[in-house]
């Protein structure tokens, strides 16, 4: 029997893997969910392995999902540069793709967004956002031309751009455990660079913990303590998430490093704007 491999189906298992989940890949394709999901189970049957697992609240890559979505971007690569040599398609706009971490998100792509754009006009900027060890391995394949992150970086080298505030948040009417309780802590599932600093900075101040809630996603986290479940340290951007509050009487946690890698022969106009958008926005260290 021959096996055929779907564009369409391939178009959205890519999305999937730039965009981090079913719902965004469907957004962005400015398709149904339940397509993309048709999509997936496609080439599941096509290939003859799982591509796309549950993971927490999330999902994740197989190891076939992973090797199928580096050939998915080769084939797809070579189908949309075949239609413009066709003359079917114009070229497509030249852009750039930025991986961020969810916790800094907030913080710096809108900046990144105006600062590459007003300093490179003519170029689009898109983003992936993901957990830092894809975004490094996207980095070390050239599937992104850049990431910023808070965390480890794998022994890979990246430069420090700044520090990300960080602040203990709860629902308005959460009361702080009296202190011979423990502290009831929603996290994401590890490995997390904000779980162990939270984890550390209590203890180190003598208070017991409890992870009472893990999410695979920052949405997840943010729902469960405005619900109530807990307290949770994040990057402070600003105006607290809708729901929540500070709380200033829980132990104090300096900024995390914020880093800047690129792939391997990146622009040197799109490192020198992504420079200048991150330069003033976070407290240097």
């Amino acid at each position: 029997m021959t096996r055929t491999l779907d564009i369409g189906a391939l178009r959205s298992l890519a999305a999937i893997g730039d965009h981090g989940g079913f719902h965004r890949a469907a957004a962005a394709l400015g398709i149904s969910q339940s397509a993309v999901s048709q999509h997936v189970r496609r080439l599941e049957r096509t290939l003859g392995h799982a591509l796309v697992e549950r993971s927490g609240r999330g999902i994740r890559f197989t190891a076939t999902g992973e090797l199928a979505l580096a050939e998915a971007r080769r084939v797809l690569a070579a189908h949309d540069e075949a239609l413009v040599r066709l003359g079917v398609t114009e070229p497509a706009e030249a852009g750039y793709l930025i991986g961020s971490t969810e916790h800094v998100a907030e913080g710096v792509l809108p900046a990144i967004t105006r600062t590459v754009t007003s300093q490179l006009p003519g170029r689009t900027v898109r983003f992936r956002l993901d957990r830092g060890g894809r975004l490094h391995e996207a980095l070390d394949e050239g599937a992104l031309d850049a990431a910023v992150f808070i965390g480890d970086s794998g022994g890979r080298s990246g430069e420090v751009a700044g520090g990300v505030p960080l602040s203990w948040f709860a629902a308005p009417d959460w009361d702080t455990p009296d202190p011979a309780m423990p502290v009831p802590l929603v996290a994401i599932d590890g490995p997390c660079v904000l779980r162990d600093r939270a984890l550390t900075a209590l203890r180190a101040g003598g208070r017991r913990v409890t992870v009472i809630a893990e999410a695979a996603q920052l949405a997840g986290v943010i729902g469960a303590v405005r619900g109530g479940l807990g307290v949770a340290l994040l990057a402070d951007h600003g105006p607290p998430p809708p729901g929540l509050v500070r709380l200033r009487d829980l132990p104090a946690v300096p900024p995390e490093p914020l880093y800047l890698r690129y792939r391997v022969g990146a622009p040197e106009q799109l490192t020198g704007a992504l420079r200048s958008a991150l330069d003033n926005l976070a407290p240097r260290l």
